[in-house]
């Protein structure tokens, strides 16, 4: 047995702040451009959700990503050329959109590539970040430092959307460019410094292990036979796949059904990550309790898969009842519900990313990312088609919106029910997994 070292706190909250910067430029390109097609512009939404879809289409790239990490054995280049890829892509997708006021051909033509470079900067740097995270982390910490980052990524979902949704109103072309282009810069720079040293000058400073090699192929098929690697990456699609359908309609529903202006709708989307974000911090100290079993972990994402089904359906209905002061309220439980469910989700991740064969854990790990990267592509697009065949069955926008939401809720609820398999297969004494697998 090898030894190797685990992080710190501290080194955990540096990689959080990689999460910060990825989620400052992402919730740009998904949900204010994603607005502005569909509200502003009145483009079909059927038209940003094929954009997305295709950011998303990329991210199955993940596994091939994680096991070139695998076997360079260092991941924090790829965490720098990846951010570097998503920083390009973000403003070109800003321009892009700035485009769709006027002829519409050139303005797709520079969005295809445009999300298709966002979406493989965030493979890049997603997956080599987590795998980090999954090798160097103590069990017994992993819940806790899941929430932490993915709390750190919805801080630069909030700060974005708050800061932005102010810095936007008036909209003009320039302002969304100078918007986007300064949130990148900082985004990228910040990133550089947080990672940098952090794994040390040599591979043998991460793990002193022979690096795996062999083709890509076979490393999957590998993966891919094991049933519990298998199974959770099953759920995890389903889960985004609730989660993700209603991502591209959470804004324009508050902009179309309640008349909210830009502004008002980006705001209204930072309490929705607000509420992410006290989900996140509540899992994070049950975390210290029940030391990352996972158990727990499968309760925590039961109740909250519930949760956020409930809630979807009472927005069903809020265009019918509700007034637009309730909204925040909605909004705010629904991110409460999700970031129980995500963190959750996340920690039980990062614990079976290295159960089962050894030195797969960047496949495994992209595995998991490409799941819900595809379940993210198929449910925003869904999601906007179900959203504009309901607007046109029902003869309004709320007849759409409702549509969404329902069946969002019955996924949700679907999750909630393959969530009870998770990690029941051989599920080993979380306080001594350095010992139950081989070479840790």
């Amino acid at each position: 047995m090898t030894s190797q070292v685990t992080f710190g706190w501290f080194s955990i909250v540096r990689l959080g702040l990689v999460q910060t910067a990825l989620g400052a430029v992402v919730v740009l390109t998904t949900s204010v451009l994603n607005r502005l097609m569909v509200v502003e512009f009145a483009l079909p939404a059927t038209l940003s959700g094929c954009l997305v879809a295709l950011y998303y289409a990329m991210q199955m790239l993940r596994p091939r990503m994680g096991h070139g990490s695998d076997v360079g054995g260092r991941r924090t280049p790829w965490i720098i050329g990846g951010m570097a890829t998503l920083c390009l892509g973000a403003v070109l997708a800003a321009m892009a959109t700035s485009m769709m006021d006027g002829p519409l051909l050139p303005a797709i033509a520079l969005a295809i590539p445009a999300f298709l470079l966002v979406g493989a900067g965030v493979s890049a740097a997603g997956t080599a970040l987590l795998v980090l995270l999954a090798a160097r982390v103590a069990p017994a910490r992993k819940a806790a430092a899941a929430s932490i980052v993915w709390i750190m990524m919805i801080a630069g979902f909030v700060l974005t959307t708050a800061i932005a949704g102010r810095a936007l109103d008036p909209y003009s072309p320039g302002r969304l460019l100078a918007v986007t282009a300064c949130v990148a810069a900082l985004a990228f720079v910040l990133a550089l410094v947080a990672v940098l040293g952090i794994e040390g000058r040599a591979p043998q400073a991460i793990d002193s292990r022979p690096q795996p090699n062999g083709a890509f192929r076979d490393a999957f098929a590998q993966v891919w036979a094991e049933s519990e690697a298998r199974h959770f990456t099953l759920f995890v699609f389903v889960a985004m796949l609730g989660y993700s359908a209603q991502d591209l309609v959470l804004e324009p529903f508050a902009g179309s059904v309640f008349g909210m202006t830009l502004g008002e709708t980006t705001q209204l989307a930072s309490v929705q990550h607000g509420g992410v974000l006290v989900g996140m911090v509540l899992l994070a100290g049950i975390g210290r309790f029940t030391q990352g079993r996972l158990s727990a972990l499968r309760t925590w994402i039961q109740l909250g898969c519930g949760a956020a089904a409930a809630v979807l359906l009472l927005l069903s209905v809020a265009g019918l009842f509700a007034t637009a002061a309730s909204l925040p309220l909605l909004y705010g439980a629904l991110g409460l519900a999700n970031g129980i469910f995500a963190a959750a989700a996340i920690a039980a991740m990062m614990q079976l990313a290295a159960r089962g064969a050894t030195g797969r854990d960047g496949v495994r790990m992209g595995m998991f990312g490409a799941a819900q990267a595809v379940a993210f592509g198929l449910g925003g697009l869904a999601g906007t088609i179900l959203l504009d065949v309901g607007r046109l069955v029902a003869g309004g926008v709320q007849g759409g919106y409702t549509t969404v939401f329902l069946v969002n809720a019955f996924v949700f609820l679907a999750a909630a029910a393959m969530a009870q398999r998770i990690g029941v297969v051989g599920e080993p004494d979380m306080a001594g997994l350095h010992t139950a697998i081989p070479g840790r």
